[in-house]
């Protein structure tokens, strides 16, 4: 397997179709139907149903498809890198963060770098904590911004000051009055949705506070509980600094006042990696925050 044969396989499940494909790739249709036969072969696995309509990817070419693209990222990347090692470019600084992160504090971070480092170009990649992780650990990003808990084994960090949890509601009508804090009790009998990253915290101090949460969703982002809360399905709970994602004048948000609900915004880097100069004077930006 090369990274043609990569190439090639992304190409065919992009277009779903070989000729469209070859087309696109300026070669014959038979050659690219060898080389797929060839990967099927090398791999021992079946990568793409064909049918006289369609193709059909299987669960291994799912599988491949993902890796695929970030093993095509990572050259990209590293060949840029390269490319420039001895011009006044300095590079790529890849950045992966969860929206209840980035959306706050990413910003004014790399506003401030790209100030002290006009040639240097950045990669933003958002996704939930677990994507995050999965990409420190394959070399898809430098660094990554999360937020507690995770698992901390094979990972150096820096974490910020705790934030509280947030009740956000259309309307007021579940409070007494906005921008208020109010107890875990007030919860009891309310429709949540909650991030499941915070399942088992946020469970777990109900039933220190007396009673089981009635959770209507669990979802992996922070703006998909933000659109739920606005249709007045339940009342989301987010962490503080992911009210800044509301764009509706009409919610109410309400501090929780409990400290075991209590996360904090964390800059993570795979321990034992050899960081770039770029990459450690961003974590010492991150540091100063």
């Amino acid at each position: 397997m090369d990274i043609k044969q990569l190439k090639y396989f992304l190409a065919i499940i992009e277009e779903g179709n070989i000729t469209k494909a070859a087309k696109r790739l300026h070669i014959a249709q038979p050659p690219l139907s060898h080389q797929l036969r060839m990967l099927e072969d090398e791999l021992d696995v079946k990568l793409i149903e064909r049918t006289t309509k369609k193709l059909h990817i299987t669960g291994a070419g799912e599988l491949l498809q993902y890796r695929a693209e970030q093993i095509l990222h990572l050259v990209e990347t590293t060949t840029n890198e390269l490319k420039k090692y001895n011009t006044e470019f300095l590079g790529v600084l890849s950045v992966g963060t969860v929206p209840s992160s980035g959306g706050v504090l990413l910003p004014r971070l790399l506003y401030s770098f790209h100030d002290r480092y006009p040639n240097l170009n950045f990669q933003i990649r958002e996704g939930d904590t677990y994507r995050i992780l999965d990409m420190l650990t394959n070399g898809i990003i430098d660094v990554g911004i999360v937020r507690t808990p995770f698992n901390s084994e094979i990972f150096e960090s820096i974490s910020l000051p705790n934030d509280p949890m947030m009740a956000i509601a259309n309307g007021n009508n579940l409070f007494k009055a906005n921008n208020q804090s109010l107890s875990l009790s007030n919860l009891a009998d309310v429709p949540l949705i909650i991030d499941r990253r915070f399942k088992l915290m946020i469970v777990s101090s109900c039933k220190k506070a007396g009673f089981k949460p009635k959770i209507l969703c669990e979802c992996d982002d922070v703006r998909t509980i933000i659109s739920l809360a606005e249709t007045r399905m339940g009342v989301g709970i987010v962490p503080k600094p992911a009210i800044c994602l509301i764009s509706k004048s009409n919610m109410a948000c309400n501090e929780i006042n409990e400290l075991s609900l209590e996360t904090r915004t964390t800059l993570l880097w795979l321990k034992g990696r050899e960081l770039s100069h770029i990459t450690k004077e961003f974590i010492h930006s991150f540091d100063l925050e």
